[in-house]
């Protein structure tokens, strides 16, 4: 017997993109559930949209740090910066976002979690847990990238009182990756609204468990990028968060 789950993280105000990953994962038929991992908001144009579809759809998530720092009105999105450039778009993009939206978005983002688990083979018996987490069990700032040695996975599994079969899900380097340490599956689910991997596409992460160990798979989805670019200048936001869609880059 064999359960499948869709994952998705770091939808920062894309719906262009979201949609089209809603739409990918609607025409798969037996999947078990869709769950989110956090940023759903910044750098994009329909904040209040993309909070709404999900809430809608019934989508159950995390809250990321974007999300965390918008709904206290934060002094900042806590987002890591590699110059003085990228530190002055995101605190444009997190004053943007700050005044774009409503009271209803902000409620929706301050009653995320910090952390859901679900047990998709039910509680009842025994079977695999999978953490969501926005990034580490301790905080939604640390970027857990692909070249995290085994040893800091360990860590992150034992902070979150994983087991072997167990799965950790998180997001917020918008760079895909899984790997298996201990038995335990470590999945970075990338991003549907802003990939940073090269690859424009949205992404999201198929996760199948049952019958052996846990397995990941990334599906990429083509959007209609033009168009979320010019919803990009519409908004008068920067021309970089259009580049950036263009490209799959940071």
């Amino acid at each position: 017997m064999t359960t499948q789950l869709a994952l998705l993280s770091d939808v920062h105000a894309n719906l262009h993109a979201l949609d089209a990953v809603l739409a990918d994962i609607a025409a798969r038929p037996g999947l078990a559930g869709t769950y989110h991992l956090g940023d759903l908001v910044g750098y994009h144009a329909f904040p209040n949209e993309v909070t709404a579809r999900l809430r809608s759809a019934g989508i159950a998530g995390v809250a990321g740090n974007y999300d965390s720092t918008v709904a206290m009105h934060y002094k900042h999105c806590g987002c890591r910066s590699e110059n003085p450039r990228q530190e002055e778009l995101a605190h444009q993009s997190f004053a943007w976002t700050l005044d774009a939206v409503t009271a209803e978005t902000r409620a929706t983002l301050a009653a995320l979690p910090f952390r859901l688990d679900v047990r998709p083979l039910g509680g009842h018996v025994a079977g695999p847990t999978v953490i969501l987490l926005h990034a580490t069990p301790t905080s939604n700032l640390v970027y857990v990238t692909e070249d995290r040695s085994d040893e800091f996975l360990r860590k992150m599994a034992q902070q979150a009182g994983a087991s072997a079969g167990d799965v950790i899900a998180f997001g917020h380097t918008h760079k895909p990756w899984h790997r298996l340490v201990d038995d335990v599956l470590f999945v970075n689910t990338g991003s549907v609204g802003r990939p940073k991997d090269g690859d424009p596409r949205a992404g999201w992460t198929l996760l199948t468990l049952g019958d052996g160990a846990p397995r990941a798979e990334q599906v990429r989805v083509d959007y209609d990028i033009d168009a979320a670019c010019a919803a990009v200048a519409a908004a008068g936001l920067p021309e970089e968060f259009a580049q950036s869609l263009r490209t799959g880059r940071a």
